[in-house]
């Protein structure tokens, strides 16, 4: 079975830095894993997602997909393409702190987080994705929160290290956000997250 996971925002937000660390965390969960990233040219305001797909056996989907099943939104900037994607059914967690798009959620699994806010009260906003990836594995099972803690050291360059515990406590206040699981990765099955 594979699960796609698209992640999507401004650069700046630590897009893929979050993917890296999903991809770390998976793979130490014994899943084969491929992910691909892209970016604009602007190393901050421009556009950014990442595309992952993770398998319990070898992944037949290459990481450029047409459909996902989850999708992490963290800024309504440059995230249409992103919405293209989307399938009905689809596990949607957005960043409500920032995104102000109007768009119609009854198809999807809406997951609510304020992750700007959560990260600037766990230390800095700029840890809004790792709040957010915190959230998306409560909600969804893909990876364990403490495999996500585990891959932090080995995903920040070394000039970040001193950053650690401050992630640590970011993915952490993401996981307490999500009020109940709200998709099995493995079987499909959730129910709706109150908004």
């Amino acid at each position: 079975m594979e699960r796609q996971l698209t992640m999507t925002g401004i650069g700046g937000q630590g897009i893929q830095l979050a993917a890296r660390i999903i991809t770390l965390a998976a793979t130490a969960e014994g899943r084969e894993v491929q992910m691909f990233g892209s970016y604009g040219g602007m190393m901050r305001g421009g556009e950014t997602d990442a595309t992952i797909v993770v398998g319990d056996g070898p992944v037949a989907s290459p990481p450029t997909i047409p459909a996902t099943w989850s999708a992490i939104v963290m800024h309504h900037d440059y995230w249409e393409q992103t919405h293209r994607r989307l399938r009905p059914g689809s596990v949607v967690l957005l960043n409500t702190t920032v995104f102000e798009a109007e768009v119609d959620w009854s198809p999807y699994v809406l997951v609510e987080v304020p992750a700007t806010e959560l990260a600037g009260q766990a230390g800095t906003v700029m840890a809004a994705s790792m709040v957010m990836i915190g959230a998306y594995a409560a909600a969804t099972g893909l990876v364990r929160v403490a495999s996500l803690v585990d891959a932090v050291a080995e995903a920040l360059p070394e000039y970040r290290q001193q950053h650690i515990a401050l992630n640590h406590r970011a993915l952490q206040a993401g996981a307490d956000a999500v009020p109940v699981a709200v998709a099995s990765a493995w079987a499909g099955e959730g129910e709706r997250v109150p908004g």
